[in-house]
């Protein structure tokens, strides 16, 4: 047990030395919830909107009023043709131009949109949106509900997503060089010579970047709930027991790739190939996974953080019990078990 714990502190005392890895453990997760919180966001906000109307009746003008007082649209031309606008639209001076027809007024029809949809999940929304302001909430009969997330803040989304990927990269690339590091500096001969099992040696190296990750998961929680205002709806128990479940399977993804790569520069190039592109790709962090084509569907499959993604969604946001995630939790569990599995073997291998 001395050993053992000889061994973990060496390894924590040589992380902490490192001012680097350091900085990549805890300035990473800061910045990126920093930029996924409050600049990279789907919120409709400030769309410059052109107003096309030949007429001034009430309802026309009680509808203009409610977009200029609304905080998604910023009316910035109000003119007299639809051919005008669109050439406001194509000169960047627009983002959208809503026309009112004759009928406007009378039949409550009447009314065209012309958007830039250059990126055509923003003029979904810029279009939705534009329609629900518009129409006069007495009259219309249609009345949205949208729950879990009434305001509609991109944070909700992101948050997960940005936990799944960045325990993934700690965990897993972080492990791999230090198991390659050893290798390359020609110290992993000596402690396999040493009175200690191998696998004590391999649980220690990876028991420091164990509690780093849950100080990041608490780190990321609190910045959050506190910084970002999502909120954490479920119960924060199953919310870090699962989170502890899926940094053992990205320690074990790091033992892999350690037993596959000779040096450092071959674990990073490894682990960017196998865990950053598809994490973030493939996960439905950015896109939705039912929109991919059924190729990139099935590959999304085998992709762990999509799972811990959808757990952490449901758990955080949805606010739903364990029973609810039971589907993710297994099949992260039998990564989990068939990762450490491999890993252990190819590394009793390569030792024989």
């Amino acid at each position: 047990m001395k050993h053992f714990i000889s061994f973990i502190q060496k390894e924590s005392r040589h992380i902490l030395r490192d001012r680097r890895t350091m900085l990549i453990l805890f300035g990473m997760p800061v910045v990126l919830m920093l930029i996924f919180g409050f600049a990279i966001t789907n919120d409709v906000k400030n769309v410059r909107t052109v107003v096309v109307t030949s007429q001034a009746d009430h309802l026309t003008r009680q509808a203009i009023d409610r977009l200029a007082v609304s905080e998604y649209f910023d009316i910035t031309a109000t003119v007299g043709t639809s051919q005008e606008a669109e050439r406001l639209i194509r000169s960047q001076r627009a983002d959208m131009a809503i026309v009112f027809g004759k009928d406007f007024a009378s039949k409550k029809s009447g009314l065209q949109f012309i958007v830039d949809a250059s990126d055509p999940n923003m003029a979904q929304q810029w279009t939705t949106y534009a329609t629900q302001t518009i129409v006069n909430p007495q009259l219309s009969t249609v009345n949205s509900k949208m729950l879990y997330n009434p305001q509609m803040k991109s944070a909700y989304n992101f948050v997960p997503a940005i936990m799944g990927v960045l325990l993934m990269l700690i965990c897993a690339m972080m492990t791999s060089i230090s198991i390659v590091r050893e290798k390359e500096k020609g110290t992993m001969e000596v402690l396999l010579v040493s009175p200690v099992r191998p696998l004590t040696i391999i649980i220690a190296k990876t028991v420091p970047y164990l509690v780093l990750a849950l100080v990041i998961l608490v780190s990321i929680l609190l910045m959050a709930r506190y910084v970002l205002d999502v909120p954490l709806s479920g119960s924060v128990v199953w919310i870090i027991a699962v989170s502890i479940l899926y940094i053992l399977l990205a320690l074990s993804l790091g033992l892999l790739i350690s037993n596959i790569s000779n040096s450092q520069h071959m674990a990073l190039l490894l682990s960017a190939m196998v865990l950053l592109m598809p994490a973030v790709m493939l996960s439905g962090m950015l896109f939705p996974i039912e929109s991919m084509p059924p190729v990139l569907q099935w590959l999304s499959a085998v992709i762990p953080p999509r799972y811990y993604i959808e757990a952490m969604r449901k758990l955080m946001i949805m606010g739903v019990g364990i029973g609810e995630v039971v589907r993710e939790v297994i099949i992260l569990f039998i990564m989990t078990a068939l990762l450490l599995a491999v890993s252990l073997a190819r590394f009793k291998t390569r030792l024989e």
